[in-house]
């Protein structure tokens, strides 16, 4: 029997969105400060996904200045059949100081799945994760969060749901507070409407996006309630079965739930699709913590999981349990399911590989382009990599604890502002830097590293090499949670620095308050320049390559 094997999208997939349109399957991801925004992947049979493209890649937001870990969060893919349209929500997460979470929902549409989009429609700013549901009779509603900001109420706050006014946006009516989940979980989150038999089925994510988190559902006979909570009384899916009682804590990491006996963690805000088959099953977002800590440098990954309904009309995993599982039963018929491969092979012989993303602002021909000189990717340097606004980085997400990036970069500076190379990269103040740059001291070129952690900028004095012709081939091998960086001399790596500990590139790692994860998007590869002097140097990078050792056990 086929099996699929999790996490099915490796690295930063968080809060999947399925939807199935004829035989494909389609998955949105929530993307954050990065560009361009919102992931879309495509598979056929539920294990392999390709990413195909992004949804808002034309300017329609600006993530300038965006805060770890604000930006766009858990898009929701749905179809109307009525109009044959597909449709995203989506929010933008554009404070979190204070708590006082501000968010604006919207929605866009298109005829096809890669576009075009229309505009963004104005949904509401009442809190986020919105999903949109199309009813029989031709209504539209949508379902959220209503963030709560007083003291003395059960915090994040209520589900709520209102009809939507696609057409000219905004809602119809009122919003109708459903209720604050349907466990002791608490932290109520992303609600998805379904319907089946009769029934309105509400599929929300609950106990915080951390260890203690996990997929509840509830039904109701009326779209606007009240819901009767699943019998259980726990989330149908989970890492952490055991029983927590957290209501009123608005969001934490849970780390006493995390589950020695499980590889998979955090698992929880899931989607639900029926296959062409007649079955079930719900990707839902994951993570893998690095071995003997509760780390997670590749984020919250897509996973899958088979589900079925029981007699009485609920859902619950194929198994009859609610834990999560590594490996799960594939679609009838699947025949064998070869992995796709997750490595990044871009010789720039074209235009770049659709992996690449920058954070905080747009990939624009007068920085990035592969037209300057032939086979080569060229990036005119701009603000240093601690800028939320201009950082000109080029990245792809980090799909394994073992793995090896490599290029080769020619640069010529005049200045110790002037650098080019490439690293690790979580958000602008935690990132590893091997870059050229210009010694006033040598007067000439030489390597060295640039680190950034929690924001306080390392310099490596001892570490400086003269790379006189201004070109030369880096290396940087990954090894769960430790870097080693090379350069190629006469045919040969050397090795150049050794085992730097870059496990706090992690979402926990990052600048997070006690008890909190500071972050939840993920480690990243990178290239890129910067020039704080005249903005007039630029690096042509000659490839870019990606190679993920073997896997290891729970990859």
């Amino acid at each position: 029997m086929a099996t699929i094997q999790n996490p099915i999208i490796p690295g930063m997939a968080p809060d999947p969105s399925i939807i199935r349109v004829g035989e494909m399957y389609y998955i949105a991801t929530s993307t954050f400060h990065w560009n361009p925004a919102i992931q879309i992947f495509q598979s056929t049979d539920l294990a392999n996904w390709e990413l195909i493209d992004y949804v808002l890649k034309k300017g329609e937001v600006n993530l300038r200045g965006t805060n770890t870990p604000a930006g766009i969060w858990a898009p929701h893919l749905s179809y109307d059949e009525a109009t044959k349209r597909y449709w995203l929500a989506y929010s933008h997460m554009v404070n979190m100081a204070g708590r006082e979470f501000n968010s604006d929902s919207y929605a866009m549409w298109a005829d096809d799945i890669t576009g075009p989009w229309s505009e963004p429609i104005f949904l509401t700013a009442i809190g986020f994760d919105p999903a949109i549901f199309h009813d029989e009779d031709g209504k539209h509603y949508l379902s959220i969060l209503e963030w709560e900001t007083r003291e003395g109420y059960q915090a994040p706050g209520h589900i709520v749901i209102a009809e939507a006014d696609l057409e000219n946006g905004g809602i119809l009516g009122d919003w109708h507070r459903i209720n604050h989940g349907f466990t002791t979980r608490g932290c109520a989150e992303a609600p998805q409407i379904y319907k089946r038999n009769g029934y309105y089925y509400l599929l929300i994510a609950a106990g915080g996006t951390g260890y203690g988190h996990g997929v509840e559902i509830g039904r109701s006979k009326t779209v606007f309630g009240p819901y009767e909570p699943h019998p259980s009384g726990e989330p149908i899916i989970t890492s952490a079965p055991r029983h927590l009682f957290s209501l009123g804590d608005p969001d934490a990491g849970h780390f006493e739930m995390y589950n020695p006996e499980s590889v998979m963690q955090k698992a929880g805000h899931g989607s639900l699709v029926e296959t062409t088959t007649g079955e079930w099953y719900i990707p839902h977002l994951m993570s893998r913590p690095l071995e003997g800590t509760l780390l997670n440098p590749l984020g919250r990954e897509t996973s899958i999981q088979k589900m079925h309904w029981t007699e009485d009309g609920w859902l619950e995993m194929a198994d009859g349990s609610n834990l999560a599982k590594m490996e799960v039963e594939a679609m009838v018929n699947s025949g064998e399911l070869i992995p796709l491969s997750h490595d990044v092979n871009d010789d720039f012989s074209g235009d770049y590989d659709l992996r690449f993303m920058t954070p905080y602002r747009e990939q624009e021909n007068r920085w990035v382009n592969t037209q300057e000189r032939e086979g080569h990717l060229r990036i005119y340097g701009e603000n240093s990599f601690f800028s939320q606004i201009n950082p000109a980085i080029m990245a792809t997400r980090a799909t394994s604890f073992n793995y090896e990036v490599q290029t080769k970069v020619e640069f010529h500076p005049d200045h110790y502002s002037e650098t080019a190379g490439m690293g690790l990269y979580y958000d602008s103040n935690n990132w590893l830097y091997l870059h050229l740059t210009y010694s006033e001291e040598k007067e000439t070129t030489v390597l060295t590293i640039l680190q950034a952690k929690l924001g306080q900028r390392i310099e490596y004095p001892y570490h400086q090499l003269s790379i006189e012709e201004g070109s030369v081939e880096l290396k940087l091998v990954y090894d769960n949670g430790l870097a080693d960086l090379l350069y190629l001399k006469d045919g040969q790596w050397e090795r150049f620095a050794e085992k730097i500990d870059v496990a706090y590139l992690s979402d926990e790692g990052v600048n997070g308050e006690p008890g909190e994860i500071g972050g939840f998007t993920a480690l990243f590869n990178f290239i890129g320049s910067v020039d704080a002097h005249q903005r007039d140097s630029y690096a042509d990078f000659d490839y870019y390559t990606v190679k993920n050792k073997e896997r290891n056990k729970g990859e």
